[in-house]
């Protein structure tokens, strides 16, 4: 019998620097995808990697000082080491470095140019090296890059074009026909405006670097790097008996700034090369961390080991899955405090109870088959995993535990020594176990054990539980407390924004007696656009119209903890403008040595707003 086949890809990930937590979250709904579908019996492709090639990278490794060979491979092991941690299970790590990239890569190019949509002009442009994109003035404004603010580099040179203007028409045929093709709605709609204006050539080669594939066609010019990554995902198919998994069912996880280099590039290079197309592109938001951007480029990523070693993987991995929208493209704060409220309230309290309580009334009472079950609507959860859906499919798993849970106490096993309610719970925990297996294995394999092991399949959900010895062991989970203090990004203070820094240094002081410090409450807070640092603060400081400061506190206060809160502030100082907010006044904090704790300095009794300090 021929298995139905599905194949999932991540994005690969640049390795000018180590891995964080932000791309954890897309592997790890990968890799739930995957386990999923290998339940039902499906032959799946699960495949991940890194993105090597570009001047990009090359300009990390001469930062660095070492080859760039050399430094690629050190970044490589960074991110294995990461998903390893995380339970990432996948099937081919691919680096775009491959022999067998290389060659495919090569081929790919030679289908285009037979095909005759390759060509060879001049090229002048606006190129961010960060994004490795060109951009048009009618693209950004001031000469900046939208995604990495910064001013983008005039350039020209000679070029091979991709004929991408070609594809208008057939791109938007496909948005039309297929929809699932771009996912969810919101990036749907983008792409599909942006379409509508025209498509330009694309520029697919560059002779300003060297770090590349070497173009097939002229060996002095190297491979874009978007027209050599995208074809990653074809290659990992080329490999022995990998080559009916091609086309549909494939799935790309990706983040949203490269929603267009996959449906618009790359369905383009497809049809060009005459091979099928993916079945949908999934496009998730980002993740910000305790409140902050996470940003290689601001130099504050933080490492999933440095959270695994504090949470354990299977809580990283089902706060991830449970507490983010990802079919809907929305954006995610992960914040350690409600990671560890999920934790203790949901896994420990929940799941880990109902285990405790039930294997231990077993492991006491023995149980009996009974021919009545707790039902669980699998049908529906599997419609949610396969809509991409996987906090909704965890929310239908919990509300099963709760009935399970209600069943406990309303059947009161401990009381009535009812061995086959014991049986209907044993078997409910066995179903709850293989739903949950995708999810947080490690967990799941844990409970297999007690209930005296059974394999992790949907067969088996369906088969009913074996009269075994169940022994209660130790508890799953051990509750967390509250964390004092959160795992902080390693900012690069270089990067701090200059008005912040200007707010600092230019304060001036003739005589310390002159400053007037006052108390005062936060009415209101708000973020204030492109600031990561920066909230906007309405106080109360005793006047009539009260007054707006701006302060740079936002990687250690969220809005609700600053809400109300009664801090000192500096009151006479000159009005400042900082992000076209007039800021009048300056708050006291006191801050370690290394300034990665700040805490607001706070009246300790009820003190009026507006009281004068001194």
């Amino acid at each position: 019998m021929v298995k139905d086949k599905f194949y999932v890809t991540t994005a690969i990930d640049y390795v000018n620097a180590a891995p964080h937590i932000g791309h954890a979250y897309q592997k790890i709904i990968a890799d739930v995808l995957a386990r999923w579908n290998k339940l039902s019996g499906k032959d799946v492709l699960f495949v991940t990697g890194t993105d090597e090639h570009g001047k990009k990278v090359q300009e990390s490794a001469e930062k660095a000082g070492v080859e760039v060979k050399e430094f690629v491979d050190s970044i490589v092991v960074k991110f294995k080491e990461a998903w390893k941690s995380l339970n990432i299970d996948y099937d081919r790590f691919i680096r775009t470095t491959d022999e067998d990239h290389k060659k495919v890569v090569e081929e790919f190019i030679q289908k285009c140019n037979d095909k005759g949509e390759i060509y060879k002009d001049k090229y002048t442009g606006l190129y961010c090296t960060g994004c490795e994109q060109f951009y048009t003035e009618k693209e950004v404004e001031n000469n900046i890059c939208p995604m990495h603010n910064r001013p983008l580099e005039k350039i020209e040179e000679e070029s091979y074009f991709f004929k991408l203007s070609n594809y208008t028409e057939e791109l938007l045929k496909l948005y039309e026909k297929h929809p699932e093709f771009i996912q969810p709605k919101t990036r749907r709609n983008e792409i599909i405006n942006r379409v509508k204006e025209g498509l330009r050539d694309l520029s697919i080669t560059r002779t300003s670097f060297d770090w590349g594939i070497p173009f097939p066609l002229d060996n002095s010019h190297v491979t874009y790097v978007w027209f050599d990554a995208l074809i990653n995902y074809y290659t990992a198919t080329r490999e022995k008996d990998r080559e009916d998994f091609w086309g549909e069912p494939t799935v790309h996880l990706l983040g949203k700034d490269n929603t267009w280099f996959h449906t618009v590039y790359w369905p383009a290079m497809l049809k060009s090369a005459g091979l099928d197309l993916p079945r949908a592109t999934v496009n998730h938001g980002f993740l910000t961390f305790n409140g902050q951007k996470i940003s290689k480029s601001l130099g504050n990523a933080i490492s999933p080991q440095v959270l695994v070693e504090k949470y354990g993987p299977d809580s990283i991995r089902y706060f991830v899955c449970r507490h983010f929208p990802f079919a809907t493209g929305e954006d995610g704060d992960f914040d350690e405090a409600a990671l560890v409220e999920r934790h203790n309230g949901e896994l420990s309290n929940k799941l880990g109870n109902l285990i405790s309580r039930v294997s231990g009334l077993i492991e006491k009472n023995g149980m009996e088959k009974s021919e009545r079950t707790l039902d669980v609507d699998f049908d529906k959860i599997n419609s949610l995993m396969e809509n991409f859906e996987v906090d909704k499919a965890l929310n239908e798993i919990f509300a099963f535990i709760d009935r399970c849970n209600e069943h406990v106490q309303n059947e009161k096993p401990w009381e009535t020594k009812d061995k086959k309610v014991l049986y209907e719970l044993a078997e409910a925990i066995k179903k709850i176990s293989i739903l949950l297996y995708s999810f947080i294995p490690d967990t799941c394999k844990k409970i297999s054990e007690k209930f005296g092991g059974y394999e992790f399949s949907f067969e088996e959900f369906e088969n009913p539980l074996v009269e075994v010895d169940v022994v209660k062991g130790e508890n799953l989970f051990s509750r967390i407390d509250a964390p004092e203090n959160k795992v902080k990004p390693n900012l690069n203070k270089s990067e701090e924004p200059k008005e912040i820094m200007e707010n600092v240094t230019t304060i001036q002081f003739d005589d310390f007696i002159k400053v007037e410090l006052k108390v005062a409450q936060i009415k209101e807070v708000e973020e204030i656009p492109k600031a990561d640092k920066l909230y906007k603060l309405t106080l109360d400081d005793g006047s009539a119209d009260g007054r707006t400061i701006c302060a740079g506190i936002k990687e250690f206060y969220s809005m609700d903890e600053l809400k109300n809160k009664k801090i000192i502030i500096v009151a006479n100082l000159a009005p400042r403008k900082l992000r076209g907010i007039e800021s009048r006044g300056m708050l006291l904090a006191a801050s370690n040595k290394d300034h990665s704790v700040v805490s607001l300095i706070s009246p300790d009794k009820d003190i009026e707003a507006g009281s004068l300090v001194g």
